[in-house]
């Protein structure tokens, strides 16, 4: 097909008509389909169903090192589950702390006691004139929130098929003291599904940031959740790296089991140096006396070992990797001769990011919304929900049954065209 930039006037209206003909046959369908969060869908949770068998009343809770599971006490964690998290994290059990159910809260507590207590000693940032975090953009958009939720100001980093603009990140970091943090969601990025390549770690880890208190957010919440046996992305562990670099306090890494077992029902972990374990340590005894030990125990009982885990994540993938694959062969069918939009296909993770034309998303999101399919709100991958250039799309592909997939992506290419023969036009012909 001809592409819509190559066609004049005439040829643009006349498609136009033909277009908005088959989107109000998927107006008068009545469609209600939800694809603006990463959920994971029904079959995905039957799979840790057997997780409420592992324990019941006759269960020995004791732990391998003694500690009884339904008391206080062991504030970092079971032994069990620190073996089992720092295998998925590719970590030593001894940079552990083991949380409660959410990385995002123990991230945001992070910041919370930077903000009141600074970082090994450092100055509160509440008590300085400015601070500032780096994002990576598109990025995530709860990171984004968080940040701005406690006032600190957001530079925009673009993410590349690399990984960050590390030329961008240097400098930024070496010259400016109020900048305290960078968010990485490292590997199968939310919402790209790009990894980090290897000399983009390592550059990471000899950052010489012109802050002492100054930490890279290491979110690699997607580290096992390939979508092929073989075709995976493999990243670099930054702990490691930073400490054979010499910057061993540089980096805090978050993972936590949220869309492995039951998301809201996980757990979470912290993976940092001594030092940094030490500082947070200081914190957390006044926070509490100890996590859920019990759902600790029933994650280890369960998986037994990271092994299970991984048999666990390809059972996951079997069902979630058709609907990646459908979107990407319908977007390829409907739009990749059209020299439109451009979209990301991930080896794994939970999204699809989508690029149209500069000031196109926005109207394509609404569109779709008024269709029955409910997007990522447009900017919500940028701070502030301000993308400059209106046109990047996060897709979370996870949640809906293929049927509903198929039926999304086709009223998605829809929209897609529809926007962009109006912005060709100069015109909203939709209203």
């Amino acid at each position: 097909m001809k592409k819509y930039t190559e066609m004049d006037t005439s040829e643009l209206r006349e498609e136009y008509k033909k277009l908005s003909k088959q989107y109000k046959e998927f107006q008068y369908r009545s469609l209600s389909l939800d694809m603006s969060r990463g959920k994971p869908c029904p079959e995905q949770l039957d799979l840790s169903m057997g997780m409420m068998d592992v324990l019941n009343s006759n269960t020995d809770l004791v732990c391998e090192d003694g500690a009884d599971c339904r008391n206080y006490g062991v504030l970092s964690g079971i032994p069990e589950a620190k073996e089992l998290l720092a295998d998925i994290m590719e970590v030593h059990p001894d940079n552990i702390i083991i949380y409660g159910n959410s990385s995002l809260n123990v991230m945001f507590d992070f910041i919370s006691r930077s903000m009141t207590h600074g970082v090994m000693g450092s100055t509160p940032w509440s008590k300085l004139p400015e601070v500032k975090f780096i994002c990576v953009v598109p990025g995530y958009d709860r990171h984004f929130a968080m940040t701005e939720y406690f006032g600190i100001k957001m530079i925009n980093v673009p993410m590349l098929s690399t990984g960050p603009d590390m030329d961008m990140v240097e400098k930024l970091v070496s010259e400016d003291e109020s900048i305290k943090g960078i968010w990485c969601v490292p590997k199968y990025s939310n919402p790209t599904g790009n990894s980090y390549d290897d000399e983009t770690v390592r550059r990471f880890a000899r950052l010489k940031p012109a802050a002492a208190d100054f930490r890279i957010y290491w979110d690699n919440a997607y580290t096992i959740h390939h979508l092929y046996d073989h075709n995976q992305d493999h990243l670099i562990e930054i702990l490691a790296e930073c400490k054979r670099a010499g910057n061993p306090d540089l980096v805090y890494k978050f993972a936590s089991t949220s869309k492995v077992s039951f998301p809201g029902s996980g757990i979470a972990a912290c993976a940092a140096s001594k030092n940094n374990l030490e500082d947070i340590m200081e914190q957390l005894k006044y926070q509490t006396i100890g996590h859920d030990k019990v759902n600790q125990l029933r994650h280890v009982r369960f998986f037994k070992d990271i092994h299970g885990v991984v048999e666990h994540m390809r059972r996951h993938a079997d069902i979630i990797r058709p609907k990646f694959e459908e979107f990407e062969n319908i977007f390829e069918e409907e739009l990749g001769e059209l020299g439109i939009c451009s979209w990301t296909k991930p080896n794994g993770g939970y999204f699809i990011s989508f690029d149209s034309m500069p000031g196109c998303a926005k109207n394509i999101a609404m569109k779709a919304k008024k269709a029955g399919v409910k997007l990522t709100p447009a900017g919500a991958t940028f701070p502030y929900g301000k993308d400059p250039e209106d046109k990047n799309l996060r897709i979370a592909p996870t949640y809906p049954s293929l049927e509903e997939i198929r039926e999304a992506a086709k009223l998605f290419s829809i929209c897609v065209k529809l926007a962009t023969i109006e912005k060709l036009l100069g015109e909203d012909t939709g209203k």
